[in-house]
């Protein structure tokens, strides 16, 4: 059976060079190659090839060979995704419902931010976000699973020190300089609603929970009193999910619930939830819920940093030390294990801005005042620090390493990929 579909990714990519491709000649439509039971059409690489060519610079009408180049250069890689998906489903790999909900939810958010709105988006397909969903969630699923099996062969890949030795032997000269960087911990405390903002959220919950005790439709109650923007238009559905998909709390009751049965309230670092179970799929959940935010205030705010203050006072004043206030105070689940430690950031690309700032002027050892960023309110000490530099094989052996090993990974791949080629019918065209 051959199958043909339009591609999500590829209206993303257009929708990002929308004036540029509006100038593009029409062409007929054709057959370019052939993979397994799909087919390739020459609409779809000449529009992928010309997005390309406009985000790398190249004129196709100025620079004919150039874009000729780029054609080729794209159906090769096309046809490599159509075989990677046919060994993915080979080999029984597997995406849950929730990641491919969220790679769906951000490429529509994505062209509602291109085009200005949902009804726009509506309009350019001519038909609803819902059915928007629906025809392209295969294509989304395709794309995740390739990439799993990236991951899954990725993973595979070891590397010995005299590989990663030889790589710097073979290297060194073409590597990068080690830019100016510095070694961070933290210690991260959640902004937490007042008393009263708890107990008003509480008292909705409540109230909701008691209609759906008598009945009401668990779906049509989300839709009116869900603040989870993710899931509220499709009723509170979240999908299928498997373990590790939901914070801990969420999944403690969610996976202890029976088909139909609702759950009591149960709160998060989200808000308040009540959970509905709809059906068990072996390993995997299918849930509704319905999120009650807790809002904060900035008296909410103002009562963390004055409480990060005090446990700095302490840390200073020899009271407690770091890793003991770390271990006590620190909501940050991923680095709490490890003394806070968040490892090296160049300082020319710190992911924190806030904090680039906070330590700016800080010595090794020293802390910063409180620092407000979108995760909570943080301390933030200065591990180590680093000045720009040549790279040395006993100094910077961890980067080196990672540099040899996705060398290698790429390479392996690439035999990978070459070899199960030849247990696909590919048939090319010409273009």
């Amino acid at each position: 059976m051959i199958m043909i579909r339009k591609s999500l990714l590829l209206i993303v990519l257009l929708l990002g060079s929308l004036h540029a491709v509006s100038g593009q000649e029409e062409v007929l439509d054709k057959i370019v190659a052939i993979v397994d039971d799909t087919i390739i059409l020459y609409s779809e690489l000449q529009q992928f090839a010309y997005s390309l060519a406009i985000q790398g610079g190249v004129d196709p009408v100025k620079e004919p060979e150039e874009f000729d180049k780029i054609l080729q250069k794209t159906l090769a890689e096309l046809i490599t995704q159509k075989v990677l998906l046919v060994q993915a489903r080979l080999d029984s790999l597997e995406v849950s419902d929730r990641q491919i909900e969220s790679v769906l939810e951000q490429q529509i958010e994505q062209m509602v931010q291109q085009l200005g709105s949902e009804t726009r988006v509506e309009e350019y397909f001519g038909t609803t976000l819902r059915q928007i969903r629906r025809e392209f969630r295969e294509e989304v699923e395709e794309r995740l699973l390739v990439q799993r099996l990236q991951e899954v062969k990725s993973m595979q890949t070891r590397i010995s020190r005299r590989e990663v030795e030889h790589f710097y032997t073979a290297h060194h000269d073409s590597l990068p300089v080690m830019k100016e960087a510095v070694k961070i911990s933290h210690i991260l405390v959640n902004v937490e609603p007042s008393e009263a903002a708890l107990e008003a959220a509480r008292r909705l919950a409540e109230d909701v929970l008691e209609q759906l005790h008598k009945g009401a439709d668990f779906a049509e109650l989300a839709r009116q009193h869900s603040q989870d923007p993710g899931s509220t238009s499709k009723g509170g559905d979240l999908g299928r999910l498997q373990r590790g998909d939901l914070v801990k709390e969420f999944e403690e009751v969610a996976f202890q619930l029976e088909p139909g049965e609702i759950s009591e309230i149960v709160r998060t670092k989200f808000g308040l939830h009540i959970i509905q179970m709809v059906a068990k799929i072996g390993e995997k959940i299918h849930t509704r819920h319905i999120l009650f935010r807790l809002d904060t205030s900035p008296e909410d705010e103002q009562r963390t940093v004055d409480n990060l203050y005090e446990i700095r006072r302490q840390i200073l004043a020899g009271e407690t030390t770091w890793n003991e206030s770390v271990e006590k105070d620190s909501q940050d689940s991923a680095s709490k294990g490890n003394k806070g430690d968040l490892g090296w950031f160049e300082m020319e690309q710190f992911q924190i801005p806030a904090f680039k700032t906070a330590i700016t002027g800080l010595e090794v050892g020293q802390l910063s005042d409180p620092v407000k960023t979108k995760f909570g309110i943080h301390l933030v000490r200065v591990d180590d620090r680093r000045d720009e530099r040549a790279l040395d094989i006993v100094k910077d052996w961890e980067q080196i390493e990672k540099w040899a090993l996705e060398l290698k990974r790429r390479k392996e791949f690439e035999k990978y990929v070459a070899e199960i080629r030849k247990d696909v019918y590919i048939e090319i065209k010409d273009i």
